[in-house]
């Protein structure tokens, strides 16, 4: 496994498997925070203008890791909650539409279209598997048979949060072009560890956050909606940076962006965005299918020391194509939850999860932080 500790300095005293949840930061991230902090501090707005031209490296850095180059594309959200709102209250719903998700969505991903039921869409969930012994056909086919006339829009995460399962988009994009029917991926639990090609699955939305697997703070997410989407959606939220003309303080006439700004009503977040903007900078010089390559090491490797535990069942898929950086466990005669604060105590950092015990290393995770946390779960059965 190859060495990437020189960018994380993590506390020994602990061992930090719950990227999954909110990531540590790399230190170029943290320095950018200072640097910014620090100008903030001694010049106040001076160099806004520069500031500006960080949130537009931040928009063709986000571009590039959905693999797709039209920044007009791409929207600055607060969190993957605030987007799928966006696109949730955007649509011109008609009574008895239909969406489809799955039945292991985080909150995030079923209250927004369970919400809609006020102007009579449905929520229909899925069927997913849990079990490690599930195909990768078995997701796909899953939505395929809750598929009606009424379905408007899938809306599934690329990866699921509890149990993580890796879904496959390429086959999900064409079962949804050939229905007509809308795709929005919910990639919060993939982007930044497990490329994605926008290219290939021509997803209608993606959202994510970045406080997970692209390393940086919370409070910015992801956007992303297509070109031809953008004037279908009505807009919910206004204000002096979603018109066209938004320097133009004193015009009393004004029309939306023709671009992904439109969805953008405030002010921008110039902290979130300088710290996503450096976690990006890292991910694209390391290379993302680096990245993917050395977390699918570690998840081989976790994978083979849980299997060794006896008593122990992995709840989560084990083989690569079905995978990301989530592997969810359980103990025989043991409370989940209390094996977590056990091993929270212990400081392997981890969380509870789908009936399991959740451990979600990433790329640079070393094998002797995996070593500690499996002799610390070993020393509490």
């Amino acid at each position: 496994m190859q060495s990437f500790n020189e960018h994380f300095p993590l506390d020994p005293s602990i061992c930090y498997l719950n990227h999954a949840a909110v990531s540590p930061w790399p230190l170029c991230t943290t320095n950018a925070l200072a640097d910014f902090a620090k100008e903030n501090s001694t010049f106040g707005a001076t160099n806004y203008l520069k500031w500006l031209e960080t949130e537009q490296q931040l928009r063709a850095r986000l571009a590039k890791l959905i693999n797709t180059h039209d920044t007009d594309e791409i929207t600055l959200a607060k969190s993957t909650s605030e987007a799928l709102s966006m696109i949730a209250y955007g649509i011109d719903w008609q009574a008895g539409d239909e969406v489809i998700i799955s039945s292991h969505e985080f909150p995030s991903n079923r209250i927004v279209w369970e919400s809609l039921a006020q102007f009579g869409v449905k929520t229909v969930i899925a069927d997913f598997p849990t079990s490690s012994a599930s195909t990768i056909a078995d997701p796909i086919n899953s939505i395929q048979s809750c598929i009606t006339k009424n379905t408007r829009l899938v809306s599934i995460s690329s990866v699921q949060y509890a149990s993580g399962l890796r879904i496959n988009l390429d086959a999900l994009s064409l079962l949804c072009q050939k229905h007509q029917i809308l795709l929005c991926v919910d990639a919060i639990q993939s982007l930044g560890a497990i490329p994605f090609d926008q290219n290939k699955v021509q997803a209608d939305f993606i959202v994510a956050d970045g406080h997970k697997w692209m390393m940086a703070a919370e409070g910015l997410a992801l956007l992303y909606i297509k070109k031809e989407r953008q004037n279908q959606l009505k807009l919910t939220q206004f204000g002096w940076h979603m018109i066209k003309d938004k320097g133009n303080y004193g015009t009393s006439e004004w029309e939306p962006a023709v671009d992904g700004t439109r969805f953008e009503c405030g002010s921008p977040n110039m902290l979130g965005i300088h710290t996503l903007n450096a976690s990006l900078s890292l991910i694209h010089e390391i290379g993302i299918q680096t990245i993917a390559s050395e977390l699918d090491k570690r998840m081989t490797y976790l994978t083979e020391q849980l299997n060794d535990i006896k008593g122990l069942t992995i709840l989560s898929p084990v083989e690569t194509a079905l995978r990301g950086g989530i592997i969810t466990f359980k103990i025989d005669s043991t409370d989940s939850n209390k094996l977590y604060m056990a091993l929270m105590k212990k400081g392997v950092i981890c969380a509870c999860r789908g009936g399991g015990v959740r451990f979600s290393p990433h790329f640079y995770t070393p094998q002797t932080v995996m070593d500690s946390a499996i002799t610390t779960l070993k020393s509490l059965l």
